[in-house]
């Protein structure tokens, strides 16, 4: 089976490339390189001794993109690429909606005119909007509550592939639904690296952890929970790259859903302790006011993918910490 992989040299991307070549799968990867680095490239063939083929693409180039579809006889595509700074969300929506849905569009209307008629799509939690402290299932409601968006893209892409399973009952889409992924490659050598200014909780910890962020912030220590802080479910990102090898062999005509979580929470405070117990250091953070929006508990309840898939989290928040440290290791090694 051959598969191309729109954002392959991401985070979550280029874990997932891993995955699939320790798997025996072809892969191509797709990336404009907006949010990551072309050395991945080579990280990825020092972990796997394979350096997938690459184009530097945009989705929003129509043309370009059908010049890769059309030349590349995939099987099968699984969908990374897009914006997805919350915050910059906010600030530009028109960007993310223009960037997200429109670079989905070219793509699929170029799968479709090249009868490619499989797709796997990043999604997110956040297509959950405001449901909090319960455990999240697949049938529950969607996209009421979202507060920004970027998980309005997301929420609106899953309409729009579910519109095109109806209108072509051939076509095979396996939407997998992220929670929290941190942690890198037991290797050290691949891990999360944006180019962009931060948003999410491991990034910050690790650039704060350098020396090149004074602090962390935490938003709100009055939640109702335990430590008062925050709870979310962090997956490491190994585990999540595995559950795309493991949706790719249950496919089937229609829209599929899953949840990539480990259906348990962890606070942000308990993530700091983690990372200061792994590292060995104190991390500098402070107390900030909560941001609108934020919720107090958000987990998944990942039953259906370990029933239907034969999937199941299996790596810890510790084994996330120690992996990330040895990334670090390595990234200071790297750039002086």
């Amino acid at each position: 089976m051959k598969i191309l992989l729109t954002g392959g040299t991401g985070y979550i991307g280029s874990h997932t490339a891993v995955e699939l070549i320790k798997s025996g799968y072809e892969i191509e990867i797709l990336d404009n390189l907006s949010n990551s680095k072309i050395t991945v490239l080579d990280d990825i063939e020092r972990i796997t001794g394979v350096k997938p083929k690459f184009y530097q693409v945009d989705l929003m180039d129509a043309e370009a993109t059908e010049a890769v579809i059309t030349n590349g006889s995939y099987d099968l595509v699984i969908h990374f690429a897009g914006l997805k700074a919350v915050g910059e969300s906010v600030e530009k929506p028109l960007k993310y909606y223009k960037n997200n849905i429109g670079g989905t569009i070219n793509l699929l209307e170029s799968m479709q005119r090249n009868n490619v008629k499989k797709i796997i799509f990043s999604s997110s939690a956040t297509v959950y909007g405001d449901q909090d402290g319960v455990k999240l299932t697949e049938e529950m409601q969607t996209g009421i509550g979202i507060t920004n968006p970027y998980g309005q893209t997301k929420f609106m892409i899953e309409q729009i592939l579910r519109d095109v399973t109806v209108a072509d009952s051939t076509f095979e889409v396996t939407v997998l639904r992220y929670f929290n992924p941190v942690g890198a490659h037991q290797s050290g050598l691949i891990g999360e690296d944006p180019n962009d200014i931060p948003n999410n909780l491991m990034p910050i910890i690790m650039k704060v952890a350098m020396g090149e962020m004074k602090e962390l912030s935490i938003y709100g220590d009055d939640y109702d929970t335990p430590d008062g802080t925050g709870m979310r479910d962090f997956i490491h990102v190994v585990d999540l790259a595995k559950g795309h090898v493991a949706a790719i062999s249950k496919m089937g005509s229609g829209v599929s859903v899953y949840n990539l979580g480990t259906g348990e929470a962890t606070s942000v405070m308990g993530m700091v302790k983690a990372f200061e117990k792994a590292s060995g250091e104190k991390l500098p953070y402070k107390i900030a006011a909560r941001r609108a929006g934020d919720l107090a508990k958000i987990y998944a309840d990942p039953a259906k993918a370990e029933r239907e898939l034969g999937w199941k989290a299996g790596l810890t928040v510790d084994d996330a910490m120690r992996d990330t440290i040895k990334y670090l290791e390595n990234y200071k090694k790297a750039n002086g």
